[in-house]
């Protein structure tokens, strides 16, 4: 079973009750699973596959934040507010099943086990320091290591824990605007990656054949 830190400090009955009362949704590569300015009606925790999260920025292009994997979730800041909408765009990048949990539900489970209203304070206090973070990487860091450390996080997400070579499936589009970048620069970065044999460039794809490297280097 998928581990979510979510539930973590719940005992083992009461992870499967939690389990039971979510509802399972399927989503196809390339469906939309919310779009941003949607209503914040439910939290998903994702069990397989990947999802790509896209907002729109000031001047109405379409910038690509992040990719999320099992284990990780989306939209529990939209649950803290009865009137708050989706921040961003979701769409699966490969087939993905989530569990969702609605606002009651969320509720309920916050007044039963403090540790949860723990977590969810927790989980925005570390997204706040992602945020720095991101906008400390921007004006500071060289583009190039930028492109590396986005594509070693990536590397993580895709990464199924035997050591074997990670599949990432996305664009360099898509990688680029993670760095804040352009296509051009991060298309040196991976053909440089290439070269010393650390990952393999394919269509729509990078497989990274040496994590480790790959990770002193974006240090």
């Amino acid at each position: 079973m998928t581990e979510f830190e979510l539930l973590e400090g719940l005992s083992p009955a009461e992870r499967r009750e939690f389990i039971a009362a979510c509802t399972p949704r399927r989503f196809h590569r390339r469906d939309i699973v919310c779009h941003e300015g949607d209503p914040g009606d439910c939290v998903h925790l994702i069990t397989t596959g990947r999802v790509i999260v896209r907002v729109t920025t000031p001047l109405g292009h379409i910038a690509t934040l992040t990719i999320l994997g099992p284990g990780d979730m989306f939209g529990e800041q939209a649950l803290l507010s009865p009137d708050a909408r989706r921040t961003a765009t979701i769409v699966a990048v490969t087939d993905a099943q989530t569990l969702t949990l609605n606002r009651a539900q969320l509720e309920k489970l916050r007044a039963e086990h403090p540790q949860v209203e723990r977590f969810l304070t927790n989980s925005l206090a570390a997204q706040v320091r992602r945020l720095s973070a991101a906008v400390l990487e921007a004006l500071y860091l060289p583009v190039e290591t930028r492109v590396l450390r986005r594509l070693a996080h990536l590397a993580r997400v895709y990464g199924d824990g035997d050591g074997k070579p990670s599949m990432i499936r996305l664009t360099q589009e898509d990688l680029a605007s993670m760095a804040g970048t352009t296509r051009a620069t991060a298309n040196k970065v991976l053909r440089e990656l290439e070269d010393q044999g650390v990952v393999r460039l394919g269509r729509g794809a990078v497989t990274v054949l040496d994590r480790a490297r790959l990770d002193r280097k974006a240090k």
